[in-house]
């Protein structure tokens, strides 16, 4: 298991570790907490396939809300599509 201990800047910023980024493979992270732990998770290409649909979220948007927003747009689009 690896784990780092990591200062929290004033703007409430953390640096993940070079080491951690490498294994996770990504460059988008899903925070959840339980209890008092801090669980962080990988995001894989943002909302999966409806990534390109998620391009005007938030940032601190919750990842099923994102979905959400995506798979709705994805709709809406596809929806124009089909009547042109």
């Amino acid at each position: 298991m690896t784990s780092a201990a990591v200062k929290i800047t004033r703007k409430g910023q953390v640096t993940i570790p070079k080491e951690i980024r490498e294994r996770l493979k990504t460059n988008t992270v899903y925070f959840e907490i339980e209890g008092d732990t801090v669980i962080v998770k990988p995001v894989r290409d943002a909302a999966g396939s409806l990534s390109e649909y998620a391009k005007n979220v938030k940032p601190g948007t919750p990842m099923k809300k994102i979905k959400e927003m995506a798979w709705e747009e994805a709709v809406r689009e596809k929806t124009r599509k089909k009547s042109s």
